[in-house]
């Protein structure tokens, strides 16, 4: 490792210090925060990076000494994390929760169908992992769409487009504008978790807050509760995460 600065860290920085927790490897990022107090050191569970959140002041050269410290806590973490999960003729994806083998015939059409509960593809094999990922993404934008459209007509609000993406920190997101997005990996969650983020991101059409009148009307057009759906996600959006995550 080539000596650290001593100067006060002032955007994000990739270290050259690095870990190995079972087959997980990552680098350590620094992330300097004018609101933090002490040093905070997080393993994300989903993708495995290593980020040491560092207070102003704090030294790159002391951040790296003390992140080196806490080796073994950190290559234990690494080691937890559960592999992507690999994508190819033997395996399935959790499509709507649920596994639906990978039904690959390579004289098929090379774009995905689903049939019952399989997914039908042909095709050269090393290309279905990104055609499979492909064909899940336009599946979640033409899904979610025709849900957020639902609930919209439901609330009395219009939604100016709905788009899918890959964001780690969130499942969804509303504009002022009324631009809705969503992480395509809700289509890899159970149906009632998936409903339960559209009526939380159309509700926010009404109210753009977390007040007691926006849960009310989350919960009126989801026409349930939608806490066990919450707390679907925070149990299991890790796994989520894993699925594809590196193609």
């Amino acid at each position: 490792m080539k000596p650290a600065r001593s100067s006060t860290i002032w955007s994000s920085v990739t270290s050259e210090l690095s870990f190995q927790g079972g087959t997980t490897s990552a680098t350590l990022t620094l992330r300097p925060s004018p609101r933090a107090r002490v040093m905070r050191l997080r393993v994300d569970p989903r993708t495995g990076a290593v980020v040491l959140t560092v207070p102003p002041r704090v030294s790159q050269r002391r951040a790296l000494a003390w992140a080196a410290g806490q080796r073994a806590w950190i290559e234990a973490a690494l080691a937890d994390i559960t592999p992507p999960d690999e994508i190819g003729p033997n395996s399935a994806v959790p499509l709507y929760g649920r596994p639906h083998p990978i039904a690959w015939e390579p004289k098929q059409a090379r774009t995905p169908k689903l049939i019952d509960d399989r997914i039908l593809v042909g095709g050269p094999a090393e290309t279905l992992p990104t055609r499979l990922l492909r064909w899940l993404k336009q599946h979640a934008l033409a899904v979610l769409s025709r849900e957020t459209e639902e609930y919209a007509a439901k609330a009395g609000v219009t939604v100016s487009r709905v788009g899918v993406g890959d964001p780690l920190s969130r499942w969804g997101s509303c504009s002022s504008s009324g631009t809705i997005r969503y992480s395509w990996r809700l289509i890899l969650a159970p149906d009632h978790v998936r409903r339960a983020t559209v009526a939380h991101e159309v509700a926010h059409r009404v109210h753009m807050n977390h007040g007691p009148d926006f849960h009310a009307l989350v919960a009126r057009l989801f026409e349930a509760d939608p806490k066990p759906a919450r707390d679907w996600l925070r149990r299991e959006g890790a796994r989520l995460h894993r699925f594809g995550r590196g193609l």
